[in-house]
């Protein structure tokens, strides 16, 4: 008989069909609290306590998700995320111990989804990895069932079947993340999408605590698609920006 495990938050999860986690921190209390909070969400964990550790592991074990402490022995999570996303795309929850935002963007730029800052409530980080895993499966079935065509707002083009942004039709990398949010806005052009509304269509996270990170993916997403493309309605939320017919 299959096993299965109800969670924290009330999700069952079956034991043959585990979501792997490989977490890359130095410090063992971290470790240690992330391991026992992800393994009682009914994940499958594996560790490592510096950068090349950590590279070698996620090329051994394929984990489904990485958490990634920036500051890191041997080299740093930045680079451990530019080497295992150039192996395979997997997705990234960075961790910083300096509220910098400056650091925040960088990971996003390298690959990384997301980014907690410490200290963080293990609630919390368990609720982003689960809104990172599906994530990954709402763009796996829309790869399977994708929309046709491809939507044009003056020089930007988002091809939703291939999940390809290009500008003045050269290729845009973005992040699944940076992606789902650009197509969020462009559902409705001009129209201003608060923080909140980012947050809950994007990220799936019901609360406020996260616009920061909406701020971070914003400027992340401006630098790639052109900050004049998204416009800032202070105290309110951003609006994609289209040609005046």
């Amino acid at each position: 008989m299959e096993q299965t495990h109800t969670s924290h938050n009330g999700t069952t999860a079956a034991t043959g069909a585990q979501r792997r986690v490989l977490v890359v921190e130095d410090d063992p209390t971290i470790v240690e609290a992330i391991s026992a909070r992800l393994r009682a969400e009914g994940f499958l964990v594996q560790t490592a306590a510096d950068g090349p550790a950590g590279v070698d592991t996620a090329e051994a074990w394929q984990p489904d998700l990485l958490i990634l402490d920036i500051m890191l022995p041997g080299f740093d999570g930045l680079e451990v995320c530019r080497r295992v996303q150039a192996q395979r795309p997997v997705p990234v929850l960075m961790l910083t111990a300096r509220d910098d935002e400056t650091d925040m963007l960088v990971g996003l730029g390298v690959g990384a989804d997301d980014y907690m800052t410490k200290p963080f409530s293990m609630r919390e980080l368990a609720a982003r990895v689960h809104v990172l895993l599906r994530r990954v499966e709402r763009a796996a079935l829309a790869a399977t069932t994708p929309r046709s065509g491809i939507l044009r707002l003056g020089e930007l083009e988002i091809d939703h079947a291939q999940r390809r942004v290009r500008v003045r039709s050269e290729d845009v990398h973005l992040t699944p993340t940076e992606f789902d949010l650009l197509v969020c806005l462009a559902n409705t052009p001009r129209a201003v999408l608060s923080r909140e509304q980012l947050l809950a269509e994007v990220w799936d996270w019901a609360d406020a605590s996260g616009t920061r990170t909406v701020d971070s993916h914003i400027k992340a997403l401006r630098r790639k698609i052109g900050a004049e493309r998204i416009r800032t309605v202070h105290g309110v939320g951003y609006a994609l920006e289209t040609p005046t017919p």
